[in-house]
């Protein structure tokens, strides 16, 4: 199986992360490449030539790109196997929408609450704030997203807020705090917990270290552009 099936992403990336994590619950070998995206595998580009990233799942030498749209088709493939998705079509319909707020709404609206300056900063911070205040209201009174079983919105969800906690503390900025989302870090710290889910984390430090560096070469390369 682990020849049949590959993985083609990064250490750091969440969007990887959930792939890894899909693959484990349906108990799947694979074969994990790891990208470096600066210097990109002629495999990367052949894969996914239409974004060149990240992640792309190869099954039986036909290549899958885009996170949610990977779950989807493991969880397809494998329909017998630790089920992802409910069987009910509304449920199915209501767990995409959130996977693509969590993705289209909530990531990017993160980006600029801690990104953004002046007027828009504010207009941002509010957002997200109402954002996960859907989140939180979505997942009030439940075990998981879906219920009582752990599934696609909870893995599309999880590994995003947790790279936000990075970003977080790299920017020194605390948009997330488990005094105004109790609800959202009690489910957090519950899949921390989880022995499966954890072992698809990176380290905590060398990933903080990571983003900072990141953003420290953007900053920089920003500045050097505007003295240009």
């Amino acid at each position: 199986m682990a020849k049949e099936i590959k993985l083609l992403g990064t250490w750091a990336s969440p969007f990887s992360h959930r792939i890894e994590l899909a693959l484990k619950l349906k108990g799947l070998q694979f074969h994990y490449l790891e990208e470096d995206l600066s210097n990109k595998s002629q495999l990367l580009l052949q894969s996914n030539p239409v974004h060149r990233k990240i992640p792309v799942l190869i099954h039986n030498g036909n290549p899958i790109s885009e996170s949610l749209v990977i779950m989807e088709y493991i969880d397809e493939t494998w329909q017998h196997q630790n089920p992802l998705l409910p069987k009910d079509p509304y449920a199915r319909a209501v767990a995409r929408f959130w996977a693509k707020f969590i993705d289209e709404k909530v990531l990017w609206t993160a980006f600029k609450a801690y990104n953004d300056k002046g007027k828009e900063q504010e207009d941002a911070i509010e957002e997200f704030s109402q954002q996960l205040k859907f989140l939180e209201g979505e997942l009030k009174g439940k075990e998981y997203f879906g219920g009582e079983r752990f599934g696609f919105v909870d893995i599309a969800a999880f590994f995003i807020l947790q790279f936000l906690t990075v970003l977080q503390e790299v920017k020194e900025a605390e948009l997330m705090t488990e005094e105004k989302y109790p609800v959202l870090f009690e489910w957090m710290e519950k899949l921390q917990g989880n022995e499966v889910v954890a072992g698809c984390l990176p380290p905590r430090e060398k990933h903080v270290a990571y983003v900072r560096a990141r953003r420290a070469a953007a900053e920089e390369a920003a500045s050097k552009t505007k003295a240009a």
